[in-house]
């Protein structure tokens, strides 16, 4: 899978942009707000319809404009397809395949698969439970797209369930409100354990991945481990009835406690990944060159699932080589040779490794 045309208009800082992609690395060169990492992220938004960057579109459209968009010619084999999505301040975002405009914008979701390493990716080791949850949750819906849909359906039960349990006031709940708690429960229940359950079988697709990644990086040196981490997930179960049955007597033990602080306290919103480096947490243990080998493992191993099922997903590397030594660039090299399409972006033609060069495009002030 390539990208072979895109073009921006009042995406970011880009009033007006056209480029082309040939298959194999195209290196974009700027200085810092030239929009490199913009040009990442549109493609990116392509194949997720969100921002690796922020979780609102609204920093995507040019200051001072009510839309943005976003069009590409993408092609898989030999077939291709002219996609454009607007992405627009007051009203609903509006997506086209071929001409034709969608009903649901996430149908769009599966045609493109990328998978995009930039630095905030750091934030995979050494940030918030949250960011983990994502990238494991982005890959599931890439493999899956029916996944999205579990996403958005447990998010919204979440939002009731906590506005329930909110108004509660620290009070024991009346007979109604109960009935209606115990509603949005079995909802929650049954949303909640669907996307768990798909969490632990991308894992599972993940794990062996990372860990060959993880010792490719380190020359075998550091062995990488990662496994879920559900404090109310007792048995290691792929069973979706056995998830919910774990999950509901975990509720019912945390019953007082959620109504004392008028909040969810269990379920997938509060599950992390837990990362581990030759046995020992990564997370506040890793050196930074080390987070930075960890974060690229979990997208190498990201884009191995993908190109088993699927062909290459595109593969966006933003400004990675600048914080890598020489040994790990040479085996980043190596990891990516043969990819049908990669997009890098840098600083200064110097931090990428010359094998990389073959195409570039310059972005001027």
């Amino acid at each position: 899978m390539r990208i072979r045309e895109i073009e921006l208009a009042n995406y970011r800082n880009h009033e007006s942009i056209s480029l082309t992609f040939e298959a194999g690395s195209t290196t974009i060169i700027g200085r810092n707000g030239r929009g490199k990492t913009n040009i990442i992220e549109a493609i990116n938004y392509l194949a997720t319809l969100g921002s690796h960057r922020v979780a609102h579109d609204a920093p995507l459209i040019l200051i001072g404009q009510t839309s943005a968009t976003i069009s590409a010619v993408v092609q898989k084999q030999e077939r291709t397809a002219a996609v454009s999505i607007d992405i627009n301040d007051q009203k609903p975002n509006r997506v086209t395949l071929n001409g034709n405009q969608l009903t649901r914008p996430k149908e769009i979701i599966g045609l493109i698969h990328t998978v995009v390493f930039a630095p905030e990716d750091l934030q995979l080791v050494s940030g918030d439970p949250s960011a983990r949850r994502k990238y494991l949750d982005d890959f599931a819906t890439q493999r899956a797209p029916r996944v999205l849909g579990l996403r958005h359906d447990f998010d919204k039960v979440l939002r009731q369930r906590n506005a329930l349990l909110k108004s509660a006031g620290r009070r024991p709940l009346s007979v109604s409100a109960q009935e209606t708690l115990d509603v949005w429960d079995e909802q929650y229940v049954d949303h909640a354990s669907a996307l768990v359950e798909a969490r632990l079988v991308a894992l599972d697709e993940l794990s062996p991945w990372i860990c060959e990644h993880g010792e490719m990086i380190s020359a075998s040196t550091e062995p990488l481990e990662v496994k879920y981490s559900a404090t109310w997930l007792q048995t290691d179960t792929r069973d979706k009835a056995a998830i919910k049955t774990q999950l509901t007597h975990a509720l019912h033990e945390r019953y007082r406690d959620e109504l004392e602080r008028g909040v969810t306290l269990v379920g997938p919103h509060r599950d992390d990944i837990d990362i581990q480096l030759s046995a020992i947490p990564a997370k506040g243990y890793a050196s930074h060159g080390q987070s930075w080998s960890i974060a690229l493992a979990l997208r190498l191993a990201t884009f191995n699932v993908l190109r088993e099922f699927e062909d290459d997903p595109i593969l966006l590397l933003d400004d990675v080589f600048a914080e890598l030594d020489v040994l790990r660039r040479t085996r980043l090299v190596s990891a990516v040779t043969g990819v049908e399409q990669t997009i890098i972006t840098a600083a200064v033609p110097e931090d990428v490794p010359q094998a990389l060069l073959d195409r570039t495009y310059v972005l001027e002030d």
